[in-house]
């Protein structure tokens, strides 16, 4: 048998296989690194823009809170002015209301996010204006202070002028007081020759005078006053009558009741009667007292006062058998 030596096919393409494959791994390598290499390139992009529009929002946003600050300078400015002088309010109350309008409409305007280049400048003129008027305001407020500390010095002194005069006026009132006191009491009426008459009324008309109790129909109290200050005009006398037991001779049903003394207190009376006088001149007078009993044996005291005092007093004593005095 025969041998015949040719060469293998199958050894022979071994070689072509692994330098493709070497190939497709190193084309793979070069675009992943190709892809990191965007990626990298890309991301530092980013990073750049988002640097930038950070930079450009903090300019914005510092640009605000300059505007934010004059304004809350100017607002606090504002506060410190009403706050200290609440009553002038009322004297710059037109002012106060053209500035709170403006303050409002700045306030609002703060509150957007973003503001473009127009509103900044708009802001910046409002608060510009919104300061002015607050100078405006201020020198106001100093001028109406000035005038309200003048008033308060005038008030002052008026009010120092008006306890003086009340001071002086009571003082005044005192003393015309006590003027009015002495006259009123140097124009109590003096009384002299006082008399008390028992009558007895006879038939006809005819009044004799008796000596005896039970015969006794009244009592003729009789006495001159006078005063030479008291005003001319009617005023009333009273006259106390009490019986020999010591009790205050009252009869309510003859006009009987009580008056107050200066130096007594409440005291009863048998009856009062209006007497005119005349200045400087003596009066008579004459009062007959009737009582609804019997008169009673002893002696009647009888008191009379005006204005208060005991201007005179008498005695008159009825026996069974006779009358002295």
């Amino acid at each position: 048998m025969s041998t015949t030596n040719y060469p293998s096919a199958s050894p022979q393409s071994q070689p072509p296989k692994k330098d493709s494959k070497n190939l497709i791994i190193g084309l793979l390598a070069v675009g992943i690194l190709g892809t990191w290499g965007y990626f990298l390139w890309d991301k530092n992009k980013s990073d750049q823009q988002i640097t930038q529009l950070k930079t450009q929002y903090v300019a914005v946003d510092s640009s605000k809170n300059e505007l934010q600050k004059s304004f809350d300078a100017a607002v606090i400015r504002l506060d410190s002015l009403t706050g200290h002088n609440n009553e002038l309010e009322g004297k710059l109350s037109e002012r106060n209301s053209e500035i709170s309008k403006l303050k409002g409409a700045i306030a609002s305007k703060l509150k957007k996010e973003r503001l473009t280049e127009r509103e900044k400048t708009e802001l910046k003129s409002q608060i510009q204006e919104l300061n002015d008027k607050i100078n405006n305001l201020e020198a106001e407020v100093a001028r109406l202070t000035q005038e309200n500390q003048v008033l308060t010095t005038e008030k002052t002194a008026l009010t120092a002028d008006k306890e003086k005069l009340t001071t002086d006026l009571a003082t005044t009132t005192t003393v015309k007081d006590e003027l009015a006191k002495k006259v009123d009491i140097a124009s109590t009426l003096n009384a002299s020759n006082i008399s008390i008459t028992p009558i007895n009324e006879k038939s006809g008309g005819r009044e004799k005078v008796t000596t005896t109790a039970k015969r006794v129909d009244k009592l003729v109290i009789a006495f001159d006053v006078d005063n030479r200050i008291a005003q001319a005009g009617s005023t009333e006398v009273y006259v106390s009558v009490t019986d020999p037991e010591g009790k205050p001779v009252t009869v309510e049903a003859l006009g009987s009741g009580t008056f107050t003394t200066r130096e007594e207190g409440d005291k009863f009376y048998t009856f009062k009667m209006p007497v005119d006088i005349e200045t400087g001149k003596k009066k008579h007078v004459e009062f007959p007292w009737k009582q609804n009993s019997a008169f009673k044996t002893g002696a009647y005291k009888i008191e009379v006062y005006h204005n208060g005092f005991k201007i005179g007093e008498g005695v008159s004593t009825l026996k069974k058998g006779g009358l002295f005095s």
